[in-house]
């Protein structure tokens, strides 16, 4: 008579954490616990195959056209994160300066990965030429871009907190406003803005991870666009060298990869893979 060697072994299941009996297979699992779902995430990729489940896998089970619970959606936003991510990432605090077409698409950006608290300021309002690259709408003319912006976001992810600071930023109110982030991301147009907020976080705020910008306008070669560590606590995202100016314009694409290149540095900054 061939022995028993199952134990039990713990896995997170939709977010829950369970115990089940090791010899149970993934699409055993399923049975179990949504013997109607469509999509089966196992560690934030999407399967189809049976498999067998390891101590600290985390599943998630989706039901296409279901309402999902208040309880679950947030899990499901996150389902295919890589797993830990959303832990970490949950618990963070990251202010954004300046929301045009940099900042307003890292903030997006950030809402979708589940940052727990975003800073946002900027004391413009969303006008007719911003919609070429930045991330509002036509309705949203005339708003408080704070305003607009987070309207959008919690569209995308109800669960971000959202702190709204409708002012220009200047060195008295930097500090003020970014005391609680653990990055600031630099977003500003004018290299003036630009070196002003770097100083001013750097001298009162020497704790805190920036992630600032130059060189995103045109568009010049996408390998260009490159992520620099600038000092131990700096980043710098761009060419270095390709300033909007008379026949060159600010674009989405460019702009947007110099966006993400931003945000995913605040990523990893978050989980701890960027240490001095």
């Amino acid at each position: 008579m061939k022995e028993d060697v199952s134990h039990e072994i713990q896995i997170k299941v939709n977010e829950k954490e369970v115990s089940i009996p090791s010899t149970l297979s993934l699409l055993h699992l399923r049975d179990q616990f949504k013997p109607y779902a469509d999509v089966i995430i196992y560690n934030g990729f999407p399967l189809t195959l049976d498999r067998s489940l390891n101590q600290g896998d985390e599943i998630v089970f989706i039901q296409k056209g279901e309402i999902p619970s208040a309880e679950e959606i947030e899990c499901l936003i996150m389902a295919r994160h890589t797993p830990g991510v959303h832990q970490k990432v949950k618990k963070s605090v990251v202010g954004i300066a300046g929301l045009g077409g940099l900042g307003s698409a890292v903030a997006i950006t950030l809402a979708r990965i589940g940052v727990g608290t975003l800073i946002l300021a900027d004391f413009d309002v969303v006008e007719p030429s911003n919609l070429n690259r930045q991330q509002y709408f036509l309705h949203q003319i005339g708003m408080p871009k704070v305003e607009a912006l987070q309207e959008n976001l919690l569209k995308i992810n109800p669960y971000v907190h959202i702190r709204l600071h409708n002012e220009r930023l200047d060195r008295k109110n930097i500090e003020r406003i970014f005391n609680d982030a653990d990055v600031v991301v630099e977003a500003f147009d004018r290299a003036d803005e630009k070196a002003m907020l770097i100083n001013v976080v750097s001298e009162k705020m020497p704790d805190k991870y920036i992630v600032a910008a130059s060189g995103v306008a045109g568009y010049g070669d996408n390998n260009e666009i490159e992520t620099v560590r600038f000092s131990s606590r700096i980043f710098i995202v761009g060419d270095q060298k390709t300033a909007a100016q008379p026949g060159v314009g600010l674009m989405a694409p460019r702009v947007g990869i110099a966006a993400h290149h931003q945000a995913n540095i605040v990523l990893r900054i978050l989980l701890g893979e960027e240490k001095e």
